[in-house]
């Protein structure tokens, strides 16, 4: 599947507002609705109701997506546990506003208890687990065990888990990360993500076996 979402925002800073709570009415939200609605059907097909979401570089747009998404599936009634998967430079915890002393690296190397390491986000319904202090080995922890198993408990108490990744292009995590989710998509930006990078995303993500369900395009600029 394709989807197109028009917004010029950035989102990379703690003062930027989580769309869906601020903005209700926004096209961009609209937008977000319209991907919930066709996920939907996509993920009944799927394995799990984890979806990952990762894109081929870091200004693609993936987390504006990923954190809105949350949102809008949490106001539509479902329990919904996001995943900041980014162990090397994950931001999530200052859209939220939440602490990031303890989050999925803690978890993954034992010395947190799932329900301690994941925080509410009042103002979105949302449950969040944050990336957590930087760990050595990033890559490693998300081949682990641990991090499979965590998984197998977040699909029992959750009616949907969302997980945040770095790009693709950079380092090998979203591989590892596709290998447990049910559903997949690649987000690229309007004049900024090339066919290239996206072809190679893919290729990537298929040489592991992770299969891409869908494209989002993000940030489409309209003209005449």
């Amino acid at each position: 599947g394709r989807y197109s979402f028009g917004s010029r925002i950035k989102h990379k800073t703690s003062s930027v507002p989580l769309i869906p709570v601020d903005r209700p009415v926004d096209q961009f939200v609209e937008a977000i609705r319209g991907l919930r609605t066709s996920l939907h059907f996509t993920m009944m097909e799927a394995d799990n109701q984890i979806l990952m979401l990762t894109g081929p570089t870091q200004d693609c747009g993936k987390t504006l997506i990923s954190t809105s998404l949350a949102a809008v599936v949490a106001k539509a009634g479902h329990k919904v546990l996001f995943i900041d998967a980014d162990m090397r430079k994950g931001y999530v915890h200052h859209i939220f506003g939440l602490n990031n002393q303890c989050g999925l690296s803690g978890i993954l190397q034992g010395q947190a208890e799932y329900k301690t390491a994941i925080q509410h986000y009042a103002a979105g319904g949302i449950d969040v687990l944050t990336c957590g202090q930087v760990p050595v080995n990033p890559s490693e922890l998300l081949m682990g065990e641990s991090f499979q198993q965590f998984l197998l408990w977040a699909t029992d108490h959750y009616a949907m888990v969302i997980v945040d990744t770095p790009p693709i292009l950079a380092v090998t995590d979203a591989a590892l990360v596709g290998r447990r989710v049910g559903t997949t998509l690649l987000v690229a930006r309007f004049g900024i993500t090339s066919i290239k990078e996206i072809r190679l995303s893919q290729k990537r993500l298929q040489h592991v076996g992770v299969k891409v369900d869908g494209v989002i395009l993000n940030d489409v600029v309209k003209s005449a």
